[in-house]
């Protein structure tokens, strides 16, 4: 048996949203034996189909992702979760000779899987309602200088007027005796093995602008509004949720809510995505080891190709 064989190389293809990723990766799925692993903090959703523009379930049954459609969108989905699932099947995929194919557009995901995350606890109920109380009794300023008293590192990082980020910092000391500049310092579980660290772009960003105000119309056309109606019909989701924060999925619960109207709604999604994009973009540009691939090139899947073969 080869090296190859015995360990086979670990392929990520990252990018944009609108980049083109799904399309190259189902390139891909046809011409090398591999399996798609999808890395999207969106596609994770139940009954969240058009708006995260999941690939259709035709598209499903002919190239499979995993960790599609694993939770309810009452649930959260940490990237702990996501490096859990990940390592499981990515060993899976090594031990049929397969090559592990991880295809999406949060970064975090990727960074927290190429690293090793942090062993940070679980959230607590009981004690994120304590320091809630806490908060209500005093202010959460004083909270914030609660916690620069255990962490200057993270208070200076966090903003006084940040509770979602504070009450996460204090937790994690509270339930651990350790603070979270700490505890985040510490690495665990890693990819092991050749890792091939794939972006996908455009060399204009108004090309991709263009590609997500056509995809977000697209969606509205084939039903999006109905999608989120019926979310909201069920009565036990609301907009503070990770799933409805979700981008595209917010400004039509608002646009629902009747906080503006049609066209303002299209407004704000797009606009909404594309500073997604940026983000995406920006973290993109300081990742180390990575090889650019340029959207509009037909040569993309040779690129990788060529890369795999080298190994």
């Amino acid at each position: 048996m080869t090296e190859f064989q015995s360990h086979p190389p670990v392929i990520c293809l990252m990018g944009p949203t609108a980049s083109g990723k799904t399309a190259l990766a189902m390139a891909l799925y046809d011409a090398l034996p591999c399996e798609i692993i999808s890395v999207d903090s969106a596609l994770v959703y139940k009954e969240m189909d058009i708006g995260t523009a999941k690939p259709t379930a035709e598209e499903l049954a002919k190239y499979p992702h995993r960790l599609i459609n694993l939770i309810d969108p009452l649930e959260s989905y940490s990237a702990a979760d996501f490096c859990r699932d990940a390592l499981a099947a990515i060993a899976e995929i090594r031990a049929q000779g397969k090559i592990p194919l991880l295809v999406g557009g949060t970064m975090m995901y990727f960074k927290s899987l190429i690293e090793g995350i942090s062993p940070l606890p679980e959230a607590s109920p009981e004690v994120r309602q304590q320091i809630e109380n806490e908060a209500n009794e005093h202010c959460w300023q004083h909270m914030h200088e609660q916690l620069k008293q255990i962490d200057p590192v993270s208070a200076e990082r966090i903003h006084p007027n940040d509770p979602q980020r504070i009450t996460r910092a204090l937790e994690v000391y509270r339930l651990t005796g350790n603070n979270l500049t700490q505890l985040t310092e510490i690495k665990g579980e890693s990819l092991l093995g050749d890792v091939l660290q794939f972006a996908i772009c455009p060399t204009e960003r108004k090309v991709l602008h263009q590609r997500i105000e056509l995809r977000y119309e697209q969606m509205v056309e084939q039903g999006f509004e109905q999608e989120v109606i019926a979310l909201k019909n069920r009565g036990d989701l609301h907009e503070d949720l990770p799933s409805i924060r979700c981008v595209g999925y917010r400004q039509m619960w608002q646009y629902l809510n009747g906080e503006y109207d049609f066209d303002e709604m299209i407004f704000k999604g797009v606009c909404a995505t594309r500073q997604l994009a940026k983000r995406q973009l920006t973290w993109l540009r300081s990742w180390p080891d990575l090889h650019w691939l340029d959207m509009e090139d037909e040569t993309n899947l040779a690129q990788i190709l060529s890369a795999v073969s080298k190994l």
